[in-house]
Protein backbone atom coordinates (compact mmCIF):
# COMPACT_ATOMS: atom_id res chain seq x y z
CA UNK A 1 0.00 0.00 0.00
CA UNK A 2 1.11 3.54 -0.75
CA UNK A 3 0.70 5.68 2.38
CA UNK A 4 2.08 8.58 4.33
CA UNK A 5 4.95 7.33 6.47
CA UNK A 6 4.49 6.80 10.17
CA UNK A 7 7.12 7.37 12.84
CA UNK A 8 7.30 3.58 13.30
CA UNK A 9 8.54 3.25 9.70
CA UNK A 10 11.42 5.73 9.97
CA UNK A 11 14.02 3.08 10.77
CA UNK A 12 13.08 1.08 7.66
CA UNK A 13 13.11 4.24 5.52
CA UNK A 14 16.60 5.05 6.78
CA UNK A 15 17.76 1.50 6.01
CA UNK A 16 16.43 1.80 2.44
CA UNK A 17 18.36 5.04 2.00
CA UNK A 18 21.51 3.36 3.30
CA UNK A 19 21.01 0.24 1.13
CA UNK A 20 20.54 2.37 -1.99
CA UNK A 21 23.65 4.42 -1.22
CA UNK A 22 25.74 1.28 -0.64
CA UNK A 23 24.35 -0.27 -3.83
CA UNK A 24 25.19 2.89 -5.80
CA UNK A 25 28.71 3.01 -4.42
CA UNK A 26 29.23 -0.69 -5.15
CA UNK A 27 28.27 -0.07 -8.78
CA UNK A 28 30.43 3.04 -9.01
CA UNK A 29 33.54 2.92 -11.16
CA UNK A 30 35.47 4.89 -8.54
CA UNK A 31 37.19 2.24 -6.37
CA UNK A 32 38.05 4.80 -3.69
CA UNK A 33 34.34 4.98 -2.81
CA UNK A 34 33.79 1.26 -2.28
CA UNK A 35 34.54 1.43 1.44
CA UNK A 36 32.34 4.47 2.01
CA UNK A 37 28.83 4.03 3.36
CA UNK A 38 26.60 6.89 4.35
CA UNK A 39 22.96 7.62 3.86
CA UNK A 40 21.44 10.74 2.41
CA UNK A 41 20.04 11.76 5.82
CA UNK A 42 19.95 10.58 9.42
CA UNK A 43 16.98 8.85 11.04
CA UNK A 44 16.30 12.09 12.93
CA UNK A 45 16.08 14.02 9.67
CA UNK A 46 13.54 11.54 8.29
CA UNK A 47 11.57 11.80 11.51
CA UNK A 48 11.42 15.59 11.11
CA UNK A 49 10.12 15.15 7.55
CA UNK A 50 7.48 12.72 8.79
CA UNK A 51 6.24 15.27 11.33
CA UNK A 52 6.55 18.36 9.10
CA UNK A 53 3.15 19.49 7.71
CA UNK A 54 4.91 21.00 4.65
CA UNK A 55 6.54 17.69 3.79
CA UNK A 56 5.17 14.54 2.20
CA UNK A 57 7.09 11.43 3.24
CA UNK A 58 5.35 8.65 1.35
CA UNK A 59 6.17 4.97 1.64
CA UNK A 60 5.23 1.82 -0.22
CA UNK A 61 4.44 -1.00 2.19
CA UNK A 62 3.92 -4.72 1.59
CA UNK A 63 2.61 -6.33 4.79
CA UNK A 64 4.91 -4.69 7.37
CA UNK A 65 7.90 -4.20 5.05
CA UNK A 66 8.63 -0.79 3.54
CA UNK A 67 9.74 -1.42 -0.06
CA UNK A 68 10.48 2.18 -0.99
CA UNK A 69 9.77 5.80 -0.17
CA UNK A 70 9.62 9.26 -1.64
CA UNK A 71 9.75 12.69 -0.08
CA UNK A 72 8.79 16.15 -1.27
CA UNK A 73 8.68 19.59 0.22
CA UNK A 74 5.76 21.91 -0.34
CA UNK A 75 7.21 25.40 -0.86
CA UNK A 76 4.61 28.02 -1.81
CA UNK A 77 3.18 26.64 -5.10
CA UNK A 78 6.06 24.21 -5.68
CA UNK A 79 6.46 20.51 -4.94
CA UNK A 80 10.19 19.92 -4.60
CA UNK A 81 10.85 16.18 -4.85
CA UNK A 82 13.95 15.59 -2.77
CA UNK A 83 14.15 11.81 -2.51
CA UNK A 84 12.90 8.68 -4.22
CA UNK A 85 14.33 5.28 -3.23
CA UNK A 86 13.35 1.64 -3.62
CA UNK A 87 15.13 -1.26 -1.91
CA UNK A 88 17.66 -2.57 -4.45
CA UNK A 89 16.11 -6.06 -4.54
CA UNK A 90 12.75 -4.51 -5.60
CA UNK A 91 14.08 -2.05 -8.18
CA UNK A 92 13.08 -2.15 -11.86
CA UNK A 93 9.59 -3.48 -11.12
CA UNK A 94 7.60 -0.25 -11.42
CA UNK A 95 7.63 0.67 -7.73
CA UNK A 96 9.51 3.91 -8.41
CA UNK A 97 6.78 4.86 -10.89
CA UNK A 98 4.16 4.19 -8.24
CA UNK A 99 5.98 6.35 -5.69
CA UNK A 100 6.44 9.17 -8.22
CA UNK A 101 2.75 9.00 -9.05
CA UNK A 102 1.92 9.14 -5.33
CA UNK A 103 4.05 12.23 -4.75
CA UNK A 104 2.53 14.02 -7.74
CA UNK A 105 -0.98 13.00 -6.64
CA UNK A 106 -0.33 14.37 -3.14
CA UNK A 107 1.02 17.64 -4.58
CA UNK A 108 -1.90 18.00 -6.97
CA UNK A 109 -4.46 17.38 -4.21
CA UNK A 110 -2.94 20.29 -2.29
CA UNK A 111 -3.16 22.67 -5.24
CA UNK A 112 0.57 22.90 -5.87
CA UNK A 113 1.23 24.19 -9.36
CA UNK A 114 4.56 22.70 -10.39
CA UNK A 115 7.14 20.14 -9.35
CA UNK A 116 10.91 20.24 -9.51
CA UNK A 117 13.75 17.90 -8.63
CA UNK A 118 17.45 17.21 -9.06
CA UNK A 119 18.83 13.90 -10.28
CA UNK A 120 22.36 12.62 -10.87
CA UNK A 121 23.44 13.25 -14.45
CA UNK A 122 24.46 9.58 -14.77
CA UNK A 123 21.13 8.23 -13.47
CA UNK A 124 19.58 7.73 -16.90
CA UNK A 125 16.84 5.39 -15.66
CA UNK A 126 15.61 7.99 -13.16
CA UNK A 127 15.75 10.73 -15.80
CA UNK A 128 13.66 8.52 -18.12
CA UNK A 129 11.19 7.83 -15.29
CA UNK A 130 10.68 11.54 -14.65
CA UNK A 131 10.33 12.27 -18.36
CA UNK A 132 7.51 9.70 -18.47
CA UNK A 133 5.68 11.93 -15.97
CA UNK A 134 6.16 15.03 -18.13
CA UNK A 135 9.26 16.46 -16.46
CA UNK A 136 11.65 18.37 -18.71
CA UNK A 137 15.27 19.29 -18.13
CA UNK A 138 15.74 22.98 -17.38
CA UNK A 139 19.37 23.13 -16.34
CA UNK A 140 22.27 21.61 -14.45
CA UNK A 141 23.92 22.21 -11.10
CA UNK A 142 27.66 21.67 -11.25
CA UNK A 143 29.21 19.36 -8.66
CA UNK A 144 25.88 19.15 -6.81
CA UNK A 145 26.40 15.60 -5.55
CA UNK A 146 29.25 14.23 -3.45
CA UNK A 147 30.63 10.69 -3.21
CA UNK A 148 31.23 10.78 -6.12
CA UNK A 149 31.13 14.41 -7.17
CA UNK A 150 28.67 14.73 -10.02
CA UNK A 151 26.45 17.28 -11.73
CA UNK A 152 22.71 17.33 -11.11
CA UNK A 153 20.14 17.61 -13.87
CA UNK A 154 17.35 19.97 -12.76
CA UNK A 155 13.92 18.87 -13.98
CA UNK A 156 10.56 20.66 -13.92
CA UNK A 157 6.89 19.74 -14.39
CA UNK A 158 4.22 22.45 -14.51
CA UNK A 159 0.42 22.38 -14.39
CA UNK A 160 -0.16 20.04 -11.42
CA UNK A 161 -3.28 22.02 -10.48
CA UNK A 162 -4.88 21.82 -13.95
CA UNK A 163 -7.74 19.53 -14.98
CA UNK A 164 -5.72 17.81 -17.71
CA UNK A 165 -3.09 16.85 -15.11
CA UNK A 166 -5.81 15.08 -13.12
CA UNK A 167 -6.65 13.13 -16.26
CA UNK A 168 -2.96 12.28 -16.71
CA UNK A 169 -2.78 11.08 -13.08
CA UNK A 170 -5.74 8.74 -13.71
CA UNK A 171 -4.14 7.34 -16.89
CA UNK A 172 -0.78 6.82 -15.16
CA UNK A 173 -2.49 5.20 -12.18
CA UNK A 174 -4.28 2.65 -14.39
CA UNK A 175 -1.06 1.80 -16.24
CA UNK A 176 0.97 1.50 -13.04
CA UNK A 177 -1.67 -0.62 -11.31
CA UNK A 178 -1.78 -2.96 -14.33
CA UNK A 179 2.01 -3.22 -14.52
CA UNK A 180 2.34 -3.99 -10.83
CA UNK A 181 -0.60 -6.44 -10.88
CA UNK A 182 1.14 -8.29 -13.73
CA UNK A 183 4.16 -8.63 -11.44
CA UNK A 184 2.03 -10.08 -8.63
CA UNK A 185 1.58 -7.00 -6.45
CA UNK A 186 -1.80 -6.28 -4.86
CA UNK A 187 -2.11 -2.52 -5.24
CA UNK A 188 -3.84 -0.18 -2.85
CA UNK A 189 -3.44 3.53 -2.25
CA UNK A 190 -4.53 4.91 1.11
CA UNK A 191 -6.84 7.38 -0.70
CA UNK A 192 -8.57 4.45 -2.46
CA UNK A 193 -10.30 3.69 0.85
CA UNK A 194 -12.09 7.05 0.89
Amino acid sequence: MLQLATTAQISQIYQIDLACQINYLRDSTDDSLSNSSSSFWTEEAYLKECLNPNSCLLCLVNAEEVLGFGCLWSVLEEAHIIMLAVLPKYQRRGLGQYLTWGLLHWASQRGLEWATLEVRESNLSAIALYRDFGFTEIGKRSNYYAAPIENAVVMWRKGLHKTNFQQDLNIWKAKIYQKLANKGYAIEHSSDKN
